[in-house]
């Protein structure tokens, strides 16, 4: 480290950076990170933690509900906005302590406050400057806001965690998984609410029957769901808001949340200066081992815009990790990377969807089923799951899973260790189910959807 203050600076302390950090100090290397906000990054406080425990508080009006048809009387039950939003800052408050602690307990040196690139290997954090051989960029992204008039009174995700109180009525701009997600969450919450997406259907790039088939869902719900249709401005009015839609409606609402995108943090950070290179989005380019354009410079996690995911964005690290302080070279796989939406239904999918497996593989054999989760049953509730596998025909290998419904997530992670190990439809065949689950159906569906064209479900 001859000339240097660190062997690693980092800049950004979320999962990928403080991974990063960690597992490089653990190889003797000296460490330090600097975080501008507070150490854990989007996903722990302001991202998929805190959604998570909004998203189980908004599911228990329906479990009262559906207790009834299971026997039991439960009283009118009520709920506390800001009981729930302080016990969640509480659990982040925890989170934050215990990053900072695994952080202290590896041997980091961490900083609070805004760094920036004097040069390849120069770091500034407020008054204080330091050298180092490798520099990390870790710095996720951010909400964008779309440019019509009257945005300046709405907000983002961020800002959802820390209303005051619940708004009786909520428009959600968006349709993808951030807009998908707080639309059930509100609507659990007892908001009424409305989602605008400009496209024809929610969830653009996920396979076609997740979408039709949650879309569906939500709108039984009470979700009232408006496609094709943007929003032209927003009007601010003496007690709410008037916002006003491309063809000719109006909504009054309380609340207008913008979910229709996020954007590299990449803000002052000198990247340009020292000559990083960076894409049309402002997303920083590296290669496969995560290395920018400046050799002594890499970058992980939403920041590069590949697989916007919290454990993308720690493997990715890690890969970082072994290749620069470990001698021991690798990619991270970006393959078959799994992801939920913890919607209402939730959606579990990994693999390649039936667009992608058509262009990739030619012919297919498909396997759908659509059912009546046992629970509801007993409970009444008119709620579907959809399960769909996707195998090569001359392969026989699943290619693709797809579901909609409860406990999706939980399952369709089982399911991504046997897509990454290359398990064809016949190794599902052979595998036993477990009875009475859901998750059986993966394994027992033996026939499939009639002609190699078969059409998604509506």
């Amino acid at each position: 480290m001859a000339g240097y203050d660190y062997d690693l600076f980092v800049i950004g302390g979320g999962s990928g950076g403080v991974r990063g950090a960690r597992m490089a100090a653990g190889t003797g290397a000296k460490v330090a990170i600097a975080e501008s906000y507070r150490y854990g990054g989007t996903c722990v406080i302001r991202g998929c933690v805190p959604k998570k425990l909004l998203s189980y508080a908004s599911h228990f009006h329906e479990d009262f509900q559906d207790a009834a048809g299971f026997g039991w009387t439960v009283p009118q039950p009520s709920f506390d906005w800001a009981q729930l939003i302080a016990n969640k800052d509480q659990e982040i408050d925890r989170l934050e302590g215990v990053y900072e602690k695994l952080l202290k307990g590896a041997g980091v040196e961490f900083y609070h406050g805004h760094a920036r690139l004097l040069d390849a290997h120069t770091v500034e954090v407020g008054e204080q400057r330091f050298t180092a051989k490798t520099i990390l960029i870790a710095t996720g992204g951010a909400p964008t806001f779309p440019m019509e008039p009257g945005w300046e009174h709405g907000i983002s995700s961020n800002e959802a965690f820390h209303l005051e109180e619940l708004p009786k009525r909520v428009v959600i701009y968006g349709g993808g998984f951030i807009a998908v997600e707080f639309a059930g969450i509100f609507n659990g919450l007892g908001s009424e609410v409305t989602q605008v997406y400009r496209g024809p259907q929610i969830l653009r790039g996920f396979d076609d029957d997740i979408r039709n088939t949650l879309a569906g869902e939500i709108v039984k719900k009470g979700i009232n769901l408006v496609v094709e249709t943007t929003i032209d401005r927003i009007e601010k009015r003496e007690k709410d808001l008037l916002v006003h839609l491309s063809d000719g409606s109006q909504i009054e609402c309380d609340v207008v949340m913008a979910a229709t995108g996020r954007s590299p943090n990449v803000h002052n950070l000198g990247l340009e200066e020292v000559g990083v290179a960076l894409a049309e989005n402002g997303a920083v380019k590296v290669d496969e081992y995560s290395r920018t354009s400046v050799d002594n410079i890499y970058a992980v996690g939403d920041v590069t815009d590949r697989i916007n995911l919290t454990p993308v964005a720690i493997q990715e690290a890690m890969a970082f990790v072994d290749t620069v302080f470990r001698d021991s070279p690798r990619a991270m796989d970006h393959a078959d990377v799994p992801s939920a939406v913890f919607s209402h239904p939730p959606v579990g999918t990994v693999g390649l969807t039936e667009l992608q497996a058509r262009e990739r593989h030619g012919a297919l054999v498909i396997y759908r089923s659509t059912f009546r989760p046992l629970k509801h049953t007993l409970s009444g509730r008119d709620e579907k799951t959809m399960m769909k596998l996707i195998v090569a025909k001359d392969t026989q290998r699943v290619v693709g899973v797809h579901m909609v419904g409860l406990d999706a997530p939980e399952i369709v992670q089982g399911m991504a260790v046997a897509i990454k190990a290359g398990a064809t439809k016949q190794v599902f065949d052979a595998t036993v189910g477990i009875h009475p689950t859901a998750a059986e159906e993966f394994v027992t569906m033996r026939e499939p959807i009639p002609g190699d064209q078969a059409k998604a479900a509506e």
